[in-house]
This record gives C-alpha cells, sequence and structure tokens, in this order.
C-alpha cells in the first residue's frame, strides 16, 4: 500500500508498504509522479520483478572501482597491478555516474573514444572486461542490484586485430642467449630459457619462488596468474638445469631481476646487442606455445593446462606452426 506526504512546500515522498518487500520511499515535486512511480513499484512487487535500486542509486562507478581495487585486486597476479591503469581510466571516464545511470550507451561511447585517441583495441576490452567484473562483483558478492543488468554484457567489444605471429628464426635463440651472457643483468638469460620451456607469462616468471618449485618432481606452482587461476606447470630438463645453475637468494625469490618492466627492459637490451628485430618478451610465450604442440605428444588440453589459457580461441591465437614443420609431417 502507497501513502504521500508532504515534505516541505513543494514536494510530495511516496512510501511503499508491501508484505515480504522492504518499505521503499521517494520524493518527488508532484504528487501525479508520486502515485506513478508508487502503481509501477507495486506493480512490479506483484509481479515478483520489483528490484531495489536505493544502494545502487547511491553507489557511483569511482566508489565501486575503488572498492573492487581495494578489496580484490590484492589477491590477483602482483597486487593487481596491471589492472590500475585500466581502473583509473574508467573512473575518469564513468566514475560520477551512478550504478543506475550507468547505461549500455555510456560504455559504447567510452569504447569508441578509446579507439578514436588510439588505443589497442584489445587494451579497449580489457578495460570494459574490468567495469564487467566489477558490476557482476556488486551484484554477486556485495547485494547491490543492478536495475539495468550488467550493462558491460550489451556492449559489443572491440574487434580484435590478427595476433602477433613473431617466432623465434635461424639462429636468434642462440644470438639472444650470447647477448644475456655479456648483459648486466645476471638473471635475463636464465630467465629467457625458463619463458621459453614453460610458456610462462612476464609477471609469473618475474614472482617465481622457490617455495613453489618442486625439483625432484619437476613441477613449478603459479599461484597467482593474470586470469585468477592458479596452476600447477611441468618442468621440463632444461628448465631444471637451468633452475639447479642458479644462487639461492636468502628471500627465497628465483631472481634479483622481480619487476616485470625490469624484465621487458633487460630484454630488450640484449635484443639490440644481438640485432634481433621487432621481438617482444611476450613473444616468447607465443614461441614455447607452439613449441609445445610441435611436440606432437601433447593434447590441446594439456597445453592449455601448462600455459593457463582458459579460451581455447586465444590458445589458438598463441600458436603459430611453421609450415614447413607440418609438411614434414605429411611425408
Amino acid at each position: 500500500m502507497a501513502t504521500f506526504e508532504k515534505r516541505g512546500p513543494y514536494q510530495i515522498r511516496a512510501k511503499v508498504r508491501k508484505l515480504g518487500h522492504r518499505t521503499i520511499s521517494k520524493t518527488f515535486n508532484n504528487k501525479r509522479d508520486a502515485e506513478a512511480w508508487a502503481r509501477g513499484v507495486e506493480a512490479d512487487m506483484d509481479r515478483g520483478a520489483f528490484i531495489p535500486s536505493t544502494t545502487a542509486q547511491r553507489t557511483t562507478v569511482r566508489a565501486a572501482l575503488e572498492r573492487y581495487q581495494k578489496e580484490v585486486f590484492p589477491r590477483l597476479a602482483q597486487g593487481g597491478q596491471c589492472e590500475v591503469s585500466r581502473a583509473r581510466r574508467l573512473i575518469a571516464a564513468l566514475g560520477e555516474l551512478s550504478l543506475t545511470a550507468l547505461e549500455p550507451s555510456h560504455v559504447a561511447a567510452y569504447r569508441d573514444r578509446q579507439l578514436q585517441a588510439g588505443s589497442a583495441p584489445q587494451s579497449v576490452k580489457h578495460d570494459i572486461g574490468l567495469l564487467g567484473r566489477v558490476l557482476k562483483h556488486c551484484v554477486i558478492d556485495w547485494g547491490i542490484p543492478l536495475t539495468r543488468g550488467i550493462v558491460t554484457t550489451q556492449v559489443r567489444k572491440p574487434a580484435l586485430p590478427s595476433g602477433r605471429d613473431r617466432r623465434l628464426i635461424d639462429d636468434e635463440e642462440v644470438r639472444l642467449l650470447d647477448a644475456a651472457k655479456m648483459s648486466k643483468s645476471n638473471d635475463i638469460g636464465s630467465i629467457i630459457i625458463i619463458a621459453l620451456e614453460t610458456a610462462a607469462r612476464r609477471g609469473e616468471i618475474a614472482a617465481m619462488t622457490w617455495e613453489h618449485i618442486n625439483l625432484a618432481r619437476r613441477t613449478w606452482h603459479i599461484p597467482n596468474t593474470k586470469n585468477g587461476t592458479a596452476r600447477t606447470v611441468p618442468l621440463s630438463s632444461r628448465a631444471i638445469e637451468t633452475l639447479q645453475r642458479l644462487p639461492r637468494l636468502i628471500d627465497g625469490g628465483v631472481w634479483t631481476l622481480r619487476r616485470a618492466d625490469g624484465i621487458t627492459q633487460a630484454f630488450d637490451r640484449i635484443c639490440q646487442q644481438a640485432e634481433i628485430e621487432k621481438l617482444h618478451f611476450h613473444d616468447l610465450r607465443h614461441e614455447a606455445t607452439s613449441r609445445l604442440f610441435e611436440l606432437g605428444t601433447l593434447g590441446i588440453m594439456e597445453v592449455a593446462s601448462i600455459t593457463g589459457h582458459k579460451d581455447l580461441k586465444m590458445l589458438k591465437r598463441y600458436t603459430h606452426l611453421r609450415a614447413e614443420d607440418l609438411a614434414a609431417k605429411l611425408g
């Protein structure tokens, strides 16, 4: 049942009470709007379709992102550092909107602005993905119902360009490792070998600790990953030999080079020294994934369990088999 009361000389507050529901109220500038709102609320309650939006109205996108950053980021790989800049961009563009005011059109406009400003489609897709995870967290974990649902699901994601297909060619691996021996970093050569033998991500390698490595069982447990799912990676004989040669550090870390950016910088320097062009450290993950398939003894799911890919489409983007190797198999 709805009741109405004056709030000052010009405002009317509508209040709806119904068994099984919390009392809902809202203030309007005239009684006609108040009555129309109350009828709509009562009808939704009768149909079992009423979603209270008070908390969502009071919560801004900024507040939701900041709370997610505080509560969820620490559980992600590297404390969610790779997500911080995404959260900052979303807050700058959409932060002042309430969760009830946020519409698919706002997200679509953000997508278009970022693409026009030169952001990579993959980066924009990750931004929208982060916002979608925050909205889902609001509903599932924080009990904040969203009247419009998860609006990011109603927005087209940017079309991704063809993935990079750069692989090591000719004697590039030998040249890389030779240049690494001359590097100021004592770690980069071993890091390259581990990357090629495990297909691990840069951040996962940077965070390696001895407590997660079992040389006897030839395994490396990775508790914090980009997709949030821990995995245990088998270690090849070459990986084991590389790790056994490393000195043990007092704090339990495997490397003195522990910043992901530091690994990239050291890698770029040795590429320059070895006169190798257009090779990124992340290309080693592509190379390693392709090599796993080229072994001919591992199935798709076995390779995915090593690389950590949940999406087989993404696994395909990381796999670049050489036509000449396939031709040799054909006989």
